[in-house]
């Protein structure tokens, strides 16, 4: 990976970054062991694993060409222990030690002087649970990435064997004509999704537009994924429909209980969408798009939301993850990084603009992962919050739950308890129709 160009993409997260808009994806993976639990064994075990991972190893640099482009450069200072702190809570002053020291170790920046990476082993917790603490930058990876960079650290699952198919026929190699039109495609294309952007930008602001600041606040949430199943089997659709529907629900009693007007209102949200293939060589960096879904926080009845959630996602699936102004991650890799310098802040502060916040699906297959023999109970991730944004949702489905990580301007959000206990109302509501 050294010497490797970062996309443009790579680069615009990176000059999104700032004090209070850090550009980290984070995790909190949770444990429940059967004995004691010997820190500083478990500290020496993560940064011997994580020494033999190249990205962990690597800083961002500036490059000569093109302007403003940037590589990766192995860090001839590293020590993966300097990387990796253990804390132990107490639980007597804290309601939810966990999401509490969560909150003060997201907010913090990483140094992108350095490797852009930082890992917590937090213990003292509950019935004895402890919890790994990951940040990884946007610009290293996105969330697929990440989840194979957290698999690196915990213990070695068991290889699937492949059959290996001999004598298979190559590719044939493209013709000057096939280039042409695919460079013409390419620019239409992006044309396509520019004129898009325009004509989905709103105004007034974002109803939940958030001041700056350094302050965050996340929440935990787990959903049982066999509650999942019976409302697909009563209202069809997928998980994923699904859990939107449950989301908009709690974005709409935590907008009620803030004094702000859902009725007849929608959020729009931003869905990522990886568009990486499965070569090998395509593990590192970004490979987005995007869809932008309204999610319907104006309806009350729970079954109504389900359908509109359909109806909005079966739309943007029709269109492909290449249309529409939900896909300017892809306009963005395409655009030469010295206007990422030059203008990316700007950018930023216009996203309220365009969405109100981003919900994303972390991929985790249902491996069962363990660090040391002990196995993993949760896996909650976090994705970061554009700037002016109050509110930003990850998911992950890991064996037999949904895992929801919230994330919130502490400006803008005093207690993420609200939307929580919002989300578990709203899968109650949406189950008891099923």
């Amino acid at each position: 990976m050294s010497g490797l160009q970062l996309s443009a993409l790579d680069v615009a997260f990176l000059c999104l970054e700032s004090e209070t808009t850090p550009m980290h994806m984070g995790a909190v993976v949770t444990f429940r062991p059967q004995g004691q639990v010997h820190a500083r064994e478990l500290t020496t075990l993560l940064a011997e694993r994580a020494a033999r991972l190249p990205k962990l190893r690597q800083r961002p640099r500036t490059a000569l060409f093109p302007p403003g482009a940037a590589i990766w450069a192995e860090d001839p200072d590293f020590v993966a222990s300097e990387h990796i702190s253990h804390h132990h809570l107490s639980s007597l002053y804290e309601p939810d030690p966990l999401s509490a020291y969560a909150s003060r170790w997201m907010g913090r920046p990483l140094d992108t002087g350095k490797p852009l990476w930082d890992l917590h082993l937090v213990t003292g917790l509950p019935d004895g649970e402890f919890a790994l603490l990951l940040k990884l930058h946007h610009a290293l990876t996105d969330g697929a990435g990440a989840y194979a960079v957290a698999v690196g650290l915990l213990d070695e699952m068991p290889r699937p064997t492949r059959r290996t198919h001999s004598g298979a026929t190559p590719p044939p190699p493209r013709s000057p004509v096939d280039a042409v039109k695919e460079a013409v495609g390419s620019t239409l294309t992006q044309a396509g999704i520019a004129s898009s952007v325009v004509r989905a930008t709103r105004s007034p602001l974002s109803p939940i537009s958030a001041p700056p600041s350094t302050e965050r606040r996340l929440g935990l949430v787990r959903l049982d994924t066999a509650e999942i199943r019976r409302i697909r089997r009563a209202h069809g659709g997928t998980a994923n429909d699904v859990v939107l529907a449950i989301l908009s629900g709690a974005l709409r009693e935590w907008m009620i209980n803030r004094g702000q007007r859902a009725d007849d209102r929608t959020l729009r949200a931003l869905i990522p969408v990886s568009v990486r293939g499965r070569s090998a060589e395509q593990l590192g960096g970004n490979k987005l798009s995007g869809y932008l879904c309204e999610l319907p926080v104006g309806l009350d009845d729970p079954r109504a939301r389900l359908l509109a959630v359909q109806r909005e996602m079966g739309r943007n699936k029709a269109a492909g993850p290449a249309r529409g102004a939900g896909a300017f991650p892809l306009l963005a890799d395409r655009m030469p990084p010295m206007l990422h310098r030059l203008g990316s802040k700007a950018a930023g502060l216009a996203a309220p603009l365009l969405f109100d916040l981003v919900v994303t699906t972390v991929p985790v297959p249902p491996n069962r992962l363990t660090l040391n023999g002990t196995k993993v109970s949760g896996v909650y991730p976090f994705v970061p919050l554009a700037p002016r944004q109050a509110v930003g949702i990850a998911v992950a489905t890991y064996r037999d739950s949904v895992h929801i990580g919230l994330q919130a301007n502490g400006a803008a959000v005093s207690d993420v308890g609200s939307l929580r206990d919002g989300v578990l109302k709203s899968a109650a509501r949406l189950l008891d129709t099923a």
